[in-house]
């Protein structure tokens, strides 16, 4: 399945009116967090995602949408430095998020 960071809280969002089924979102997610099924995407699974921004910066339909750096890749690479304890979201209620 993957590593999957904390449940509930990515920010991704797949206007499937907009996809056309191109398969890039697909190409470019390090996570394998979307998949092409009669060309169109979907979600195979939210909780994998990092955040990354990949998906939505090479869709050439504007079809994706994410907040990059809200989530949980940000928490955790924080706290892997060392900055704060890790937490999710922009609305989480935590210091350090």
């Amino acid at each position: 399945m993957g590593l999957v960071y904390l449940k509930d809280v990515a920010t991704l969002i797949l206007d499937k009116e907009k996809c056309t089924g191109c398969g890039i979102c697909v190409d470019v997610c390090p996570r394998g967090v979307l998949a092409i099924n009669s060309k169109e995407a979907f979600i195979v699974n939210i909780d994998l995602c990092i955040e990354c921004g990949a998906c939505a910066v090479n869709c050439p339909f504007n079809a994706i949408s994410v907040k990059s750096g809200v989530g949980c890749a940000k928490a955790l690479m924080k706290n892997r430095k060392g900055n704060a304890a890790p937490c999710c979201g922009e609305s989480s209620g935590s210091k350090g998020c």
